[in-house]
């Protein structure tokens, strides 16, 4: 393993992804919001990270294989799914139960059952929205980064480096266009970064367990479907709501700190990888 070349590649993948998202990042924070068009520019701005690996790899004139296409154990899969179901349905029916938010109807549409309004959004909206715009950035963090990363460094630097570049790439839409929530701009940001730096140590881990990019797209697709399109419409701002809810706030985060010490724990479970991978 030649760790110079390794790292040569992390550079490149990051300079044409950070490049190739410069320019739609100028046209969303122009626009000021993320409203129909400001959608079409994100789901560009998403698939910035896997067209910078497939360049790197081609570049490298490494085997596009590498990225990780095999689908792996269905066991993995499932999981991938599951985990946002698991970690954003407690944070959020804590805060039902508490008061800190309320379940509400107000925003599925007139005499459409609770059922089918989350099996629609669980399936049909996760299969065409989902999963297709979460493949782009997945080519690019979990299929190229982490395991470029896995050749150099420990697992927990992994999922620390790989989700603070992931977190940082975020912030030009959180600072500069409406990806945020009405709470003060620092915390969102704080909030946000600890949430994706902590769910990065499950992406890393299932990436690398299963060798397949197909996990942390299945994840990332999953837990923009239930978060964003599921629970947080079925949460009705009581007061303290937006402190607790949403990406940007602190339920959300401490969840994903008790994911990241989950998967750190079983690190040991992870294939023979170089030997700083064994720390």
């Amino acid at each position: 393993m030649d760790s110079r070349k390794v790292r040569q590649r992390i550079v490149l993948f990051l300079v044409l992804t950070f490049l190739f998202s410069a320019i739609l990042w100028s046209i969303i924070v122009r626009a000021g919001q993320l409203d129909a068009r400001g959608q079409l520019y994100t789901l560009v701005l998403m698939w910035c990270p896997g067209i910078a690996a497939l360049l790197t790899t081609l570049i490298a004139r490494h085997d596009l294989r590498e990225l990780g296409w095999k689908i792996g154990p269905a066991r993995y899969l499932l999981i991938s799914y599951a985990l946002p179901v698991g970690y954003a349905g407690i944070a959020y029916g804590v805060t039902w139960l508490l008061g800190w938010g309320a379940l509400t109807m107000q925003n599925v549409p007139a005499g459409q059952p609770l059922g089918i309004f989350i099996l629609r959004n669980a399936t049909l909206l996760f299969l065409l929205g989902g999963l297709p715009a979460a493949l782009g950035e997945e080519i690019g963090w979990r299929g190229f980064l982490v395991p470029q990363l896995a050749q150099v460094t420990s697992f927990a630097n992994v999922a620390l480096i790989s989700g603070a570049i992931w977190a940082a790439w975020h912030y030009p839409l959180i600072l500069f266009a409406d990806y945020h929530t009405d709470t003060p701009r620092w915390f969102a940001l704080l909030c946000f970064t600890v949430l994706i730096v902590g769910i990065s140590f499950a992406f890393a881990w299932l990436r690398l367990r299963s060798g397949s990019l197909w996990t942390a797209a299945i994840l990332h697709g999953s837990h923009n479907i239930f978060v964003q399109s599921i629970f947080d419409p079925l949460t009705r701002n009581t007061g303290l709501t937006s402190y607790i809810t949403t990406e940007f706030g602190i339920g959300l985060a401490v969840m994903a700190v008790i994911v990241a010490l989950f998967f750190w724990q079983r690190r040991s479970a992870l294939p023979v990888l170089p030997a700083k991978m064994e720390r």
